[in-house]
């Protein structure tokens, strides 16, 4: 395999993960390998250990803070590769990992994102929330994966072992051509963090790439490493960016049909909170629409660079939320089949 491959993690503050999981990527054997760390001004001696114990690796060091987002994208563009893998600092890796991937993604070359099968690491029999089998998206714009049906994990027994085309891939650990990277211009740094994959996935599909899942390689992902599940900071942003990413690559009068429906049913996520006691994440919610709206013609702007055009494979033409809630369809193979299109 003569593609040249770079492994770029972003750090902040993950020492103790990176003491944990670089032996396990710098033990790869793919042959045309770098691998990369983006610091985003830890305090912790990330830096330090890194010169220290792993002088191979080049570090890339910001001043600030860029986030995942914007972080990722001044990393990458210090990089020269055919491939870039951006991995999460809590992966561990397996062998082969990077050969699998690579030999996928070169059958197709319109597969312009893959992702790995990714397994949770203190579950190891079970998918992990943060991508599992990949990613897929309702009408409304709610996320969820084969694997992973909002808060319903399953265990993998083998029932997503075959390699399929997705509507996103997880940024836990996405493989992405440098092309396709650069012709859709990366992340939007405004998501900070979270989403951000998804919105870069949709914009691919649009410019009429491929997302893939590979199921023959597989990680492991601790999940939560920089924000915990229960945050409100990673609820502010789920909702903020959400909103964000539907302005931005939906048709215009469904753009605004689906966001003014979602507004309501923020309401009821926000009555949900209140009534369990976590007054901290119903507040996150307000401050999601109300950065959204003042952010709303500076989103607006960004439509155009978006080339538009219908994406259907990857969609459930239904709601997730009715199924999982009304229905009871709570893994990927209740869903109903005649809502994929």
């Amino acid at each position: 395999m003569n593609k040249k491959v770079a492994v770029v993690i972003l750090n902040w503050n993950g020492k103790h993960y990176l003491e944990k999981f670089l032996p396990s990527i710098c033990a790869s054997t793919y042959p045309n390998l770098e691998i990369v760390v983006g610091d985003n001004a830890s305090t912790d001696g990330s830096v330090d250990f890194l010169i220290e114990n792993h002088p191979t690796i080049r570090i890339i060091r910001f001043q600030q803070n860029y986030g995942f987002a914007e972080g990722y994208n001044r990393a990458l563009q210090e990089i020269a590769a055919d491939y870039f893998v951006l991995l999460n600092s809590d992966v561990s890796v397996t062998p082969n990992w990077i050969e699998s991937m690579i030999t996928f993604m070169e059958t197709d070359t319109n597969i312009a994102a893959a992702q790995p099968k990714i397994l949770a690491f203190h579950q190891p029999t079970c998918f992990e929330h943060a991508g599992a089998a990949g990613g897929y998206m309702d009408w409304l714009g709610y996320p969820f994966c084969a694997g992973r049906v909002l808060d319903t994990i399953e265990i993998d027994h083998g029932q997503y072992n075959q390699n399929t085309e997705v509507f996103w891939a997880s940024g836990a650990a996405l493989f992405i051509r440098s092309v396709a990277w650069e012709k859709v211009g990366g992340f939007d740094g405004d998501f900070f963090a979270h989403m951000e994959e998804i919105d870069l996935c949709w914009r691919l599909k649009q410019w009429g790439y491929m997302i893939g899942y590979c199921a023959q390689s597989h990680v492991f992902h601790v999940g939560g490493g920089t924000l915990q599940k229960e945050n409100p900071f990673k609820t502010y942003l789920n909702f903020r960016n959400n909103l964000m990413m539907l302005q931005k690559n939906l048709p215009l009068f469904q753009a605004i049909y689906i966001i003014f429906l979602r507004l309501w049913l923020d309401l009821l996520a926000w009555m949900r909170f209140i009534w369990i006691g976590q007054r901290k994440d119903a507040w996150a919610i307000n401050k999601a629409h109300a950065h959204f709206f003042r952010d709303f013609k500076k989103t607006a702007m960004k439509r155009k660079a978006v080339k538009r055009k219908t994406v259907t494979n990857g969609v459930y033409r239904a709601s997730i939320i009715w199924a999982y809630f009304v229905l009871g369809k709570r893994t990927f193979d209740q869903l109903n089949p005649k809502k994929w299109r």
